[in-house]
């Protein structure tokens, strides 16, 4: 069969001059492996054929995808189950597959709300009809019409694992020198009987590479904070949290401060503690009505707060530095949530490193990673907070845990989450939690009746806890030995 595959190429090339495999496997209705297979056969031969490697990306639908483009969206189908005089959300959440990405989506879509006015809270519909614009892209894609359709979405698709991007390699195949159209195999053993008989001179012969030399392939590794990193976006993902942009490790005084209700007095702010930037030294761009309200509310208070009473700067909050937390970022999310025309409820998440001027020692890093989620709803209160820690928590596998009040300047009130460790057979602070200040949220424009509650934890020491090591510097730093990465076990979360 591969025989008579591999004449039927040459063949085809002796008429046409060149092809593609990917359309000779059209052409011939064969799967595009078998073919190249069959080329693969052919090269061995000699040269009877010259190849060349060509590459090229294509979309394709997942498993969901597919169910999407048949059956409609997650919010669409949210969006239909509900009856026009309203439905609890519990019974969404139960009767609709995939409802809590649906019901997020749809909620972010405003298609959908949430009406707590007749006592017992309803899920309507907010609009009349809607497009579902979803399934119409997906269907494009499997039809292979999605040219209109930008990166972008495609990618965003690609987050919630509808799409998925492939490459296609194949070969553009011509004429060699040694070309025919006929198949003669290569002899691979010179026997006593071609040497008797004198047939060895008419026989072509597989050419050796004494030369050659075995290599062991050497496989990737992940590092364990790799691993436990994928579990937690997978968690924040499958609780339906949109993960925040975080590439600017540099950021300003005022959104990693000044925004937090963070005095310009705070310890924080001191060398000791921070890694200030000596080139760019400043930065001066700032929403100026926002920065006004800050100022106002930081020196001669404000929302019911009588503020911290001192001249604020602005020379300190243009001071740039590398973030101490990403909490600078979701300050610049909630802003940026406060100035669309109409409030939507929003779950934000963010994985990635922060900075701190930090003595080293056996659970404190200088870089290290912060783990935050973010919830922006209507009445939130500490009552959410801890249900959402639990649940979060819960996901990870971690049995023991403790709460104890604390003192953040922008969350009030504040918790610290803390987690015992076997290893070193003692609690050790995980995070921190809280609801943000009306100080912090009011001068950004957002609802009086809002509430944001947020949590931040290292990756790092939940990484600890899950691996066993009791000094994180055996984790991460100059002295990690690298055949632990190498020899490091999978990731196992005990989700629930």
């Amino acid at each position: 069969m591969a025989s008579e595959l591999a004449e039927r190429i040459l063949s085809y090339l002796d008429q046409n001059g060149h092809v593609d495999t990917f359309d000779l496997a059209s052409v011939f209705n064969e799967d595009h492996q078998k073919v190249v297979g069959a080329v693969k056969s052919i090269e061995a031969l000699g040269e009877l054929i010259s190849s060349e490697t060509v590459t090229r990306k294509k979309w394709t639908l997942t498993d969901e995808g597919k169910a999407v483009a048949s059956g409609g969206s997650h919010e669409a189908l949210v969006y239909n189950f509900i009856p026009t005089e309203g439905i609890a959300q519990t019974v969404i959440m139960k009767e609709v597959p995939n409802a809590k990405v649906g019901f997020s989506k749809a909620m972010s879509a405003g298609w959908i709300m949430v009406d707590k006015s007749a006592g017992s809270p309803l899920v309507k519909r907010k609009v009349e009809t809607i497009t579902d614009t979803v399934q119409e892209h997906l269907k494009a894609v499997e039809k292979e019409l999605d040219e209109a359709i930008s990166d972008s979405i495609k990618n965003d698709y690609k987050k919630r694992k509808l799409l998925q991007e492939i490459i296609i390699k194949s070969f553009v195949l011509r004429k060699g020198p040694e070309f025919t159209t006929t198949v003669t195999k290569l002899e691979t053993d010179l026997t006593t009987e071609m040497l008797a008989s004198g047939s060895w001179k008419d026989l072509k012969f597989k050419a050796y590479n004494f030369d050659a030399l075995g290599a062991t392939p050497e496989p990737g590794y992940l590092h364990p904070l790799l691993n436990v990193r994928t579990e937690f976006r997978q968690i924040f993902l499958e609780m339906g949290f949109s993960e925040m942009p975080t590439n600017n490790y540099i950021e300003n005084s005022f959104w990693n401060f000044d925004a937090l209700f963070q005095p310009q007095q705070h310890p924080a702010r001191d060398a000791h503690d921070t890694f200030f930037m000596s080139d760019p030294a400043t930065s001066s761009k700032f929403p100026m009505e926002y920065l006004e309200k800050v100022k106002k509310v930081h020196s001669q208070g404000g929302y019911g707060s009588q503020g911290y009473g001192y001249n604020w700067k602005i020379e300190e909050a243009q001071k740039n530095i590398l973030r101490t937390h990403t909490t600078a970022v979701s300050a610049r999310m909630l802003y940026a949530l406060a100035q669309q025309k109409e409030f939507q409820p929003q779950k934000y998440f963010s994985i990635d490193k922060v900075f701190r001027n930090e003595t080293l020692d056996a659970t404190h890093l200088a870089e290290f990673h912060q783990v935050e989620g973010v919830i922006a709803d209507y009445n939130l209160s500490l009552a959410d907070l801890i249900q959402v820690l639990h649940d979060f928590f819960s996901h990870l596998g971690f049995k023991k845990m403790q709460f104890k009040p604390a003192y953040n300047p922008y969350t009030e009130p504040s918790m610290e989450i803390f987690c015992f460790h076997e290893g070193l057979d003692k609690w050790i602070e995980v995070g921190n939690s809280g609801v943000f200040r009306p100080e912090m949220l009011l001068p950004m424009g957002l609802p009086e009746d809002v509430n944001v509650i947020a949590w931040g934890l290292s990756l790092e020491r939940p990484t600890m806890i899950k691996y066993g090591y009791n000094n994180i510097r055996d984790l991460v730093g100059p002295k990690v030995d690298l055949k632990m990465v190498m020899e490091s076990p999978l990731c196992r979360l005990d989700r629930n």
